[in-house]
């Protein structure tokens, strides 16, 4: 069984990771601000399913075989980047044409799909969960369980307080009265994790 120290050690570990900003956090910020609380809780639901799945492969063993392939992490990343730069060309996009971000305009089961497929291709998802479960647990994949359903738990919370947060009347007034220099600012920020990701993935 799990120490209860390292088991606290991991989850809080998980905890800060999870809320640091990110282009998770980040775009979840940005549809709570501009499509409002509901689509915004769709959103999180995708990131928290897409952020689950990354924990059962974590906990079969399988985040290890793909942190140690070069070859199929700089594949990963190389997605990863691709789909962060799709979503920063539409952030882009809408602050130059003044226009409604894709979020607005967007059906919530196809936000859903779009978090999902955000933390799918996030490689950071897999260095998170094999720090976390390398923390003072040692064991099997069905010791790992409990801390696997705990840190699932927590990231998704995580998503849904982002969302909570800045889904607020005074941040959705905020963003429509500086709707362009927000979307601009996403847009460049997304850019920038993903030419961290292809710069990542050439020095595999």
């Amino acid at each position: 069984m799990a120490e209860p120290l390292g088991f606290l050690s991991a989850a809080l570990a998980f905890t800060v990771i999870a809320a640091s900003p990110g282009p998770a956090n980040l775009a979840a910020a940005s549809v709570a601000m501009a499509a409002g609380r509901a689509k915004g809780m769709r959103f999180a639901l995708g990131l928290g399913l897409g952020l689950f799945f990354w924990g059962m492969l974590a906990a079969m063993g399988l985040g290890a075989v793909l942190q140690s392939s070069g070859w199929a992490l700089s594949i990963l990343k190389i997605l990863g980047a691709g789909y962060l730069f799709w979503l920063a060309l539409h952030s882009l996009r809408a602050a130059r044409l003044g226009n409604s971000t894709m979020a607005v305009r967007a059906a919530p089961r196809r936000l859903f799909w779009s978090g999902l497929m955000l933390n799918l291709s996030n490689p950071k998802a897999v260095f998170a969960w094999m720090a976390t479960l390398s923390l003072g647990i040692g064991g099997s994949g069905q010791e790992f369980l409990p801390l696997m359903l705990l840190c699932g738990l927590i990231g998704l919370i995580n998503y849904v307080v982002w969302v909570a947060l800045f889904s607020t009347g005074v941040m959705m007034r905020g963003y429509l009265r500086a709707r362009r220099w927000i979307d601009a600012t996403v847009g460049l920020l997304l850019g920038a994790a993903g030419v961290s990701l292809l710069r990542s993935s050439a020095s595999q």
